[in-house]
């Protein structure tokens, strides 16, 4: 199947189809990531975490696919692991192009949004709750108050930054550690 074709199932709704058909680049993938030292299973796991960043660049609007699928799932696999391996030096990000810079990027911009989530699951479900109801449904904080039974609209916004405060501080502890 063509790249247009899987380009076509993903526009059309059919992402299941897209990705079966792009599972039959894995083994190349594979190749790629034992050739650097990898195993079988960190070659699945690679490849998982490419296609994840696929589908995230795919989502967005103004993501245009300017290479092969192959090449594409490729230069990131490569990114992946490279990023897991920790080896990337400062002349080999140098002698990267404009394309691959850009899947770097996204690399990085996706394991920053994965600290972003396990800080999130990480603050409680209290914090978790009062965060969604201030950021998903926008509620001021004297309806917080109500709704989380504190005594006053301060008491909502104090607990707000203590739980913003909390998950920020998580999120900072795993980014020094990666």
């Amino acid at each position: 199947m063509s790249d247009q074709n899987i380009l076509a199932l993903f526009k059309n709704g059919q992402p299941d189809k897209a990705f079966k058909k792009l599972y039959h680049l894995y083994p190349k993938i594979e190749k790629l990531i034992l050739s650097k030292g990898g195993s079988k299973a960190d070659a699945s796991d690679v490849f998982q975490e490419a296609l994840i960043i696929l589908n995230r660049n795919l989502e967005a609007s103004n993501f245009k696919l300017t290479s092969s699928f192959y090449t594409y799932l490729y230069s990131v696999s490569r990114f992946v692991w490279s990023d897991l391996q920790k080896s990337l030096s400062k002349r080999q990000l140098q002698e990267l192009n404009t394309e691959e810079v850009q899947i770097f990027q996204n690399v990085i911009e996706e394991k920053k949004y994965q600290l972003a989530e396990h800080a999130f699951s990480e603050i409680g479900k209290r914090c978790q709750y009062l965060l969604q109801l201030f950021y998903h449904k926008a509620m001021s904080f004297n309806d917080i108050a109500n709704v989380m039974q504190f005594k006053s609209s301060k008491i909502a916004k104090n607990q707000k930054y203590k739980c913003l405060q909390k998950a920020k501080d998580i999120y900072q502890t795993k980014l020094k550690l990666v």
